[in-house]
């Protein structure tokens, strides 16, 4: 099996990589992206390019400098590299998020406000994240058991960035709360793919009214949210969502419903329809 694997250089992805060679299971491409955002980052990829060599491994990279710019647009320009060095090998993509991101990622989703979902987090099945069950600390144990070497972000311990702003709040809960919250997202994934699985069934653009009533209201509002979002390109708000919601409960076989301008829906006796005079 052909692996790309992103390695930044920082002690989470080394680690990463030290494991997938000594398991010796896959053929491995290291993939490397230089965002330009620090001054030591050429540093970074001269030290993953060493590391490839130790490995014996071909390595990947790109620089840009994107000083300045915004650390949503650097993931975005980051995924994108790494899928095309994925998608030009055939392979999968692996990361080395751990249970420490996974949780920060949650607590950055709720503070943009997307409920539900932000618990359903990392669950994109094309990268592969094997590290999601481990702590950053049992990482960085096992590369100073090892004797491996990284590169520190020396971002880390500022408060320049907000995922480094919200890393230092969340240092400072219990490990019994970390561990609840990932518990927590085991489920939601686990709940999210069902929901997704039976849209996919039924296909679009119809969906079961008896299905969402069987699920809790805070759920079928964030499945009736996305699923108007990715089929009519309209952003429901509060009261038009909980209009939705009234209609598909409460309301009586072969009627309509004006949820918002040009936002209609059909009610059928076992289904709903909706449509958009805007599409």
């Amino acid at each position: 099996m052909k692996i790309v694997v992103a390695v930044s250089g920082g002690v989470d992805s080394v680690v990463l990589l030290d494991l997938l060679v000594r398991s010796a299971k896959y053929e491995l491409i290291v993939a490397h992206f230089d965002h330009g955002m620090r001054a030591d980052s050429a540093a970074d990829a001269r030290f993953v390019a060493g590391l490839g060599q130790m490995y014996g491994l071909p390595v990947e990279s790109k620089r840009e400098d994107l000083s300045g710019q915004s650390e949503e647009l650097a993931r975005e320009r980051r995924y994108g590299f790494l899928f095309e060095v994925a998608s030009r090998h055939e392979a999968r993509l692996v990361t080395a998020h751990h249970r420490d991101d996974l949780v920060e990622t949650i607590a950055m989703n709720f503070q943009r406000g997307s409920r539900w979902r932000g618990l359903a987090t990392m669950s994109d099945n094309r990268i592969w994240r094997p590290l999601l069950k481990r702590t950053k600390s049992e990482l960085t144990n096992y590369a100073l058991e090892k004797g491996l070497e990284w590169c520190e972000d020396e971002t880390n311990q500022q408060t320049v960035y907000t995922r480094n702003r919200l890393r230092k709040k969340l240092a400072s809960l219990p490990a019994s709360s970390a561990e609840r919250l990932y518990n927590l997202w085991h489920e939601q994934s686990r709940l999210r793919w069902e929901i997704e699985s039976e849209i996919e069934q039924r296909g679009f653009p119809v969906l079961s009214r008896y299905f969402l009533t069987m699920l809790d209201e805070s759920t079928a509002k964030e499945l009736l949210y996305d699923y108007v979002w990715r089929e009519c390109g309209v952003s429901l708000l509060g009261a038009q969502l909980d209009r939705l919601w009234m209609a598909i409960k409460t309301g009586r076989p072969n009627t309509t419903w004006q949820i918002s301008q040009g936002l209609e829906v059909r009610l059928l006796a076992k289904d709903w329809r909706v449509y958009s005079s805007e599409k």
